[in-house]
Parts: structure tokens; sequence; C-alpha cells
């Protein structure tokens, strides 16, 4: 198979399953998985295509916003990893806002068993604690957002801008040290500013597929984010420019346990 007919294909398959491992891939065109990760390279190289961790997701512009199947297997065992370290930022006795994304669905998992009060407007959040015993669930209602299983619009604003919470917990499309945090649907990033609003705390988790991209509409300034959870592949640059900008940062490591980055200028745990 020709190069250009290989990553033809390679598209089309990305098209049609939103993602993709290097091994499916070279399975599908008969290729070495060398070739594979070179192609994917020049695709990622004109914007075509996303290169994460062992694969590739469809390239998508500044406006485009992922659905929750395609966010669900991007970085997932990162996303598992950060939500264990994300926990131990959490009190018991807290009231927080766990905003919709994949990684908050893992966090929320992950407190099952505290004392809690959480409010949320994302359905999946709901769901993983509708059998915690100790956790009280406020699910804001509003309308329905299939590609982020949340709610957004303006009844939904308007209740997490009359709570206040100890923590707020989101995630969004893109962060950088210069734009903050982003997202491509401004209704979705109308929600987020909200619950930073009436929060005391902002604590921000992006995978390292997130860290250094800009998406269409700034959710919070950088300035607004206490601390960033990420995991060990996000680049440095961008996390060194983050942390002078006054964000902590906790850095987490998939599958092999949990560990942080040493630095003098990460900060500690949220008080």
């Amino acid at each position: 198979m020709f190069t250009e007919e290989r990553r033809q294909v390679i598209l089309s398959a990305l098209s049609v399953h939103g993602s993709a491992s290097v091994a499916d891939l070279a399975r599908m065109v008969r290729a070495s998985e060398i070739t594979i990760r070179r192609d994917l390279k020049a695709l990622e190289a004109v914007g075509l295509v996303v290169r994460h961790r062992g694969g590739a997701s469809v390239g998508r512009s500044r406006m485009d916003e992922p659905s929750y199947r395609e966010k669900a297997v991007v970085a997932a065992e990162e996303k598992l990893a950060m939500a264990a370290l994300a926990a131990e930022l959490v009190d018991d006795g807290d009231v927080i806002m766990l905003c919709p994304g994949t990684t908050t669905q893992a966090l929320a998992q992950r407190l099952t068993g505290r004392r809690l009060m959480v409010a949320t407007t994302s359905v999946l959040v709901a769901n993983a604690l509708f059998d915690a015993p100790d956790v009280e669930v406020l699910l804001i209602g509003g309308i329905l957002r299939g590609s982020i299983r949340g709610v957004i619009g303006g009844e939904a604003e308007k209740a997490v801008s009359r709570l206040r919470f100890h923590k707020v917990f989101l995630s969004g499309n893109g962060l950088t040290a210069a734009n903050g945090l982003s997202t491509p649907n401004m209704h979705v990033a109308s929600i987020d500013r909200a619950a930073v609003d009436s929060a005391k705390r902002v604590v921000v988790l992006a995978d390292h597929t997130k860290v250094g991209v800009d998406s269409m509409v700034q959710t919070v300034e950088t300035e607004r984010i206490d601390m960033l959870v990420t995991d060990v592949a996000a680049d440095q640059g961008e996390l060194d420019q983050l942390v002078a900008a006054g964000v902590q940062l906790r850095v987490a490591v998939p599958a092999g346990g949990l560990a942080e980055r040493t630095s003098s200028a990460i900060g500690a745990a949220l008080p």
C-alpha cells in the first residue's frame, strides 16, 4: 500500500471511530507500528489528527467539540490516575462542584465512600454517586447537551450562581498559560464560569492531550486557577509557564502508582 493510500485509510478509520491505537491501525493497513507512528506524525503536522499515547484521534478545529464517547477512550489510564490524585484534595464535609467531563466522572467514582455534598450538571457524575450513602448530590437541571452528558442554559447558570463551593473541579478542551482553560462551546463555558465564580478554590483536571492546546472560548483565566492536576506526559514547557503564573501543580503517573514532579516552584495541596 502506497503512503498516501495508507494515510487515507488511517484518516477514514479515525473519522469512523473517533480514535484508534497504533497497534490497531498497523493491523488494519498491514504496516509496522513505526510506519504508523511516522504517518500519524505527518498527519498531525497538517492538523488532520491529534496524537496521544499509544494512538491518535481525529483532528478538530478550535470550534469542534468532541463527543463523550470520543473523549472516554483518550488518555483513559491517565485520567484514572489523575482522579485518584484529585480525590486527595477533597476533605470530608466539603461542598464541591464537579463539572461535566470524563475525568470528573472518574473523580466522582473515587468519592463514593466520602461524606460530602456534590453539586453537578453532569448526569454521569450523578450516576457515579447514585449509591454513595454519605454523599448528598445536587443535580442541577437545564437543557441536556448530549455530547458532554451534561446540562447547559440560563436556568442552570442561575442555579449554580446561587450556590457556594469549597472547591470546583472542572476540565475543558484546552489549557495554556497564555489563555487559561478553554472549550469550543460558549454555553458550556458560561456554566463553568458560573461554577468558578461560586468557588473558593478552582482545580482544573487536564490530561496531556489538552495541555498546550487552545480552544475557541475561554472558560477560566490562568490567574483564577488554583491547581492543575495533569499526567506525566504533559508538555513540560507549558507546565513551567503555568507554575510561573502561580498555578499549583500535581502530576499523576498512570498504571504505576502516583507521583508528583519535584520542583521548588510546585505548590502543596489545596488548603
